[in-house]
């Protein structure tokens, strides 16, 4: 293989890898993404596109087909509260739909590819190399079980026990939506979260601890199993896990860890895709500083563009693992205004 030099390297091209990618050929930096996969890539997720993830999206020029997303809906057995966003609508946008939307605004912004898994990471004072690729930085945006996180030496170990890590399940049906909010029905140690999506299909996403059975849990939310008891699914079950990931830093000299990479908390709050692209943002804003704005700035940018999202979900997480569960659909019925504002500081 030809050997690449360029400004950034990204590995990883999920959303938030092609995200990072477009930021950067905006900024004027040469790009290479380096990813395995073939295109589209699909991964389990409840493709719920949050307004400011949809805005943070347009900034991009990056327009995904979907389904309009007015607010979100929690529900158990015998209650529900809702909201509606105060401005602007999220989105329902199949993960391969999104994905496609992306790689077509990067490849018209010239940012280049190459197929190939990274197993080492070299830094020097002026750079870093993967591979056969050379690049002033390198952005890691490899997911949940970041390759480059552990390489670089930022990988921490899970503090939560074996019994309290999450994962995520997800299916897709043919059944127009019937709501243009997202659902999260609650049942006794999981969520089902049900998300409208464009060409008469919703999206099914199961959270819960290991072993969580998909089709056990629809049993025990009849609202939802009775919706969805003729429609068919039309694909196989896709998983991800275990969710909660940390890191003990996101900079390591010229590597950034961006995404789901640099630590994740919950999918609850669906609010992943909005807080990457906020850190695709810091970081191609930060290696556009110079001296101690470049890498060390990009952990406080990290800090600051994260936190509205992981003291909100550690919270609900908290309360979810907790036996105050039962009173979480209660509370956010009973405490409107405070439901209110919290779906508000997350959806932007």
């Amino acid at each position: 293989m030809t050997a690449v030099d360029v400004d950034v390297a990204v590995v990883g091209a999920g959303p938030i890898g092609l995200a990072a990618a477009i930021e950067a050929r905006l900024a004027g930096w040469s790009v290479v993404v380096i990813e395995p996969r073939s295109f589209p890539i699909d991964k389990a997720c409840g493709e719920g596109l949050m307004p400011g993830a949809v805005d943070a999206l347009a900034r991009l020029g990056v327009h995904p087909p979907g389904a309009p997303i007015a607010g979100f809906r929690y529900t158990d057995a015998t209650r529900s509260a809702e909201h509606r966003f105060a401005g602007g609508s999220g989105l329902g946008v199949r993960r391969t739909a999104l994905h496609d939307a992306l790689a077509a605004r990067a490849d018209h912004l010239g940012v280049q590819r190459v197929d190939a898994r990274v197993s080492d990471v070299a830094q020097h004072p002026d750079g870093v190399t993967v591979g056969d690729v050379r690049a002033s930085w390198l952005f890691a945006c490899d997911g949940l079980h970041s390759t480059v996180r552990r390489l670089v030496g930022l990988e921490r170990p899970p503090i939560a026990r074996v019994d309290r890590r999450r994962f995520g399940l997800r299916k897709h049906y043919v059944i127009a939506p019937w709501t243009d909010m997202v659902e999260v029905h609650w049942a006794a140690d999981a969520e089902a979260y049900v998300t409208p999506l464009d060409g008469g299909l919703v999206g099914v996403a199961v959270l819960g601890p290991p072993r969580t059975d998909f089709d056990e849990v629809l049993t025990r939310v009849p609202e939802l199993r009775a919706r969805l008891r003729q429609a068919d699914a039309v694909e196989g079950l896709r998983g991800a896990g275990p969710l909660r990931q940390r890191s003990s830093a996101r900079s390591a000299g010229r590597v950034l860890l961006l995404g789901d990479a640099s630590g994740y908390v919950d999918a609850l709050t669906g609010e992943g895709i909005r807080v990457g692209l906020a850190h695709a943002r810091a970081a191609v804003e930060a290696i556009g500083g110079r001296g101690v704005r470049q890498a060390a700035a990009y952990d406080r940018d990290w800090s600051r563009v994260s936190r509205d999202f992981r003291v909100i979900t550690s919270g609900l997480l908290a309360a979810a693992q907790s036996p105050l569960r039962p009173l979480i659909v209660p509370a956010a019925r009973a405490m409107p205004s405070l439901f209110g504002a919290a779906v508000e500081r997350l959806a932007r």
